[in-house]
């Protein structure tokens, strides 16, 4: 379909590519990567016509439709967000009013005359075009995609310029996938999609009918929508079967097996130029000196470029919260008229990962705000633990930075008994490398600011942390360098990510926010999402009207009898309640430690049997909990009361 032909693209003296041969075939679903600047936008554009080689031909077959979604740019303007998706088919639609306009002609023609049999026969082939193209159901295909990618109804009739950066470019990616090219390139398409948005793109993509090319930073979305990887490495193309975790291995293996190779041969050289050396005045072994010098001539040096180093980074952990670290009782928020949830009840303890999920706009940003102490709640109670601290990182975070300090600078103030090298490392993880260090805070642009306060965020964490979309502008090793750190943070962290993979790494719980409510489930992502599932098959099976609601018959509450006065008790008894007391909040302990690792063990989805039986451990553990709790108070309150009394 598309051939590139000894392509080489360079920009000043950094050469990205050279060499490049490669087909891209009709049903190719290609992930391209590579470490940042090595040259995947610029080879994405080449394919999209948008930029030529240096050096090299692409061809490209005859008919060949190309579609390019660039990361950044889009600026449309002009119509609603449905009219500028249905421009999209604007020759289908100038066959439909062609159409129309035949069909009254016809209608006041004679169908006997020449005119009449010459308007029906363009009819007639211009309708079999129109079905074939599905031309009558545009409107359709327009509000499928616009509600997959996350549009409201009422947002279809807004013009496309009130609408920000990021939901412009869903808008252009809308568009794109209306069109079907034959050849979809795309850039970060996920980089503005929240979650629900995500799994409806990679389901999209499945059945996608042409090649298609992308950039992402997503592992899960490479993972699930990719069946090859075409890697940028040391100036060349490495091509790899199936999907981004089997690159991964692929990758490891030739890397080992080339530097194995390397080394084969380096011992090679060193054997010949031994040879060489020893023997280059002895007239007798004169002719095997020259075929040893002729050999090492020949010799193509095998190289093995430096790999990027490994990074695992050590953060100063935080001083240890109470076990309760915040707690919600008939939570309600709302703005005038507008109820964001209500009577929502929640406790977070001391270690747990908590991702937010939920559509846009459903309330994430506003909880994690009311835990930083941001926003009041409108009705109920939300507090805090004993020796907590929150810290929040908001998506916008950068405007809280002085941008006269320089970077490096900004970094040492915080972490003063940290080396220049481990902070320039973090730096480096972050993507500011070499004089970007020394660069004021203030000339960096919006993400890359965002970027470094995220990196300033990890240098001295509090005990509770509050991250609202960290992973936005961070590629996979600046991901992995921050997942590596949360996952050896001993804090509590909520958090909101549109990144499965990081999600399905770092959660140990998820919160669903939507339609007003929050529900509360163990486990990561995937775990989650497994509970939905059967949840929802549940339901199918019950059917409608299987639940049996018998009325209970009317009764008059009885009144309230009045408190008795507190009665004496046995020392003898009195010490056993202590006793089964002190014996409760050990087994309360037991338990709760029991379910924190049965928790862990949900967070690692492994089989739809595993998670039955871990299910239905974690269940029962929650029942004795509750009754244990229950028990407690109880004892509690008679050792309060048989106090109260004097009995002792």
């Amino acid at each position: 379909m598309i051939r590139l032909e000894g392509v080489s693209k360079s920009y000043g003296p950094k050469v990205l590519f050279e060499g490049v041969d490669w087909l891209v075939t009709p049903q190719d679903r290609i992930g391209l990567v590579g470490p940042n600047g090595s040259g995947k936008t610029t080879l994405l554009k080449i394919l999209a016509g948008l930029e030529s080689p240096d050096q090299g031909t692409v061809v490209a077959a005859k008919g060949v439709s190309r579609g390019y979604l660039p990361q950044e740019g889009l600026a449309l303007a002009g119509r609603t967000v449905f009219e500028e998706c249905l421009g999209v088919f604007d020759d289908l639609r100038q066959m439909g009013r062609e159409l129309e306009s035949l069909s009254r002609l016809m209608a006041e023609l004679d169908p006997a005359g020449d005119a009449y049999r010459e308007a029906a026969e363009r009819f007639a082939r211009l309708d079999a075009e129109f079905r074939q193209r599905d031309g009558y159901a545009i409107e359709a295909r327009v509000g499928a995609v616009l509600a997959g990618l996350g549009f409201a109804k009422r947002d279809w009739v807004r013009r496309t310029e009130e609408f920000s950066g990021g939901w412009q470019a869903r808008i252009a990616l809308a568009k794109l996938l209306l069109a079907r090219p034959n050849l979809l390139l795309l850039d970060e398409p996920t980089n503005h999609l929240d979650l629900e948005a995500r799994n409806w793109l990679e389901d999209y993509l499945a059945s996608y009918p042409h090649a298609f090319v992308l950039v992402s930073h997503d592992r899960y979305f490479l993972d699930v929508t990719v069946n090859r990887i075409v890697e940028i490495w040391n100036r060349r193309l490495h091509f790899y079967p199936g999907n981004y975790s089997r690159y991964l291995e692929a990758r490891r293996q030739r890397i080992e097996q080339l530097e194995a190779a390397a080394r084969q041969q380096q011992e090679r050289i060193r054997q010949l130029e031994t040879f060489i050396n020893r023997f280059r005045y002895t007239a007798s072994r004169a002719r095997q000196v020259q075929s040893r010098i002729k050999e090492l001539e020949k010799l193509q040096r095998i190289e093995v470029p430096p790999e990027e180093p490994q990074i695992r980074l050590r953060f100063p952990q935080p001083r240890p919260s109470g076990r309760l670290v915040a707690e919600a009782r008939d939570l309600g928020k709302k703005y005038g008229d507008q109820v964001v949830f209500r009577g929502v009840h929640f406790t977070i303890e001391r270690g747990d990962r908590v991702a937010l999920v939920g559509p846009n706009g459903a309330g994430k940003s506003t909880l994690i705000r009311m835990l930083a102490g941001l926003e009041p709640p409108s009705e109920g109670e939300l507090r805090l633990g004993h020796n907590v601290e929150p810290d929040y990182f908001a998506q916008d975070q950068y405007k809280e930075l002085d941008p006269e300090a320089r970077l490096l600078d900004d970094l040492s103030a915080l972490a003063p008994r940290a080396t220049q090298t481990e902070l320039r490392t973090l730096l480096g993880c972050f993507l500011f490398s070499e004089d970007d260090v020394f660069k004021p805070i203030g000339v960096l642009s919006g993400g890359e600011r965002n970027r470094y306060a995220l990196a300033r965020l990890l240098v001295r964490p509090s005990n509770f942390l509050l991250l609202d979309e960290p992973t936005n502008h961070l590629d996979l090793r600046a991901k992995d360098v921050l997942l590596d750190a949360l996952r050896q943070y001993q804090g509590t962290l909520v958090f909101v990510s549109h990144d499965r993979y990081f999600i399905d790494r770092l959660a140990t719980r998820v919160f669903e926010v939507g339609g007003g409510r929050l529900e509360t489930y163990p486990g990561n992502y995937e775990a989650y999402l497994w509970r939905k599932q059967q949840a929802a098959q549940a339901g199918a099976e019950k059917g409608p009207g299987s639940r049996k609601e018998a009325a209970a018959p009317a009764q008059t509450a009885p009144e309230e009898p009045a408190a008795p006065r507190p009665r004496r008790i046995n020392p003898l008894r009195l010490r056993q309640m202590r006793e089964r007391f002190e014996e409760l909040e050990e087994e309360i302990a037991r338990l709760e430690a029991e379910i924190a690792e049965t928790e862990r063990a949900l967070a690692v989805y492994v089989s739809a049997e595993q998670m039955r039986e871990l299910n239905e451990r974690w269940k029962a553990q929650k029942s004795r909990l509750e009754a244990a709790l229950a028990e407690w108070e109880q004892l509690g309150q008679a050792v309060e009361q048989a106090e109260a009394a004097d009995v002792y």
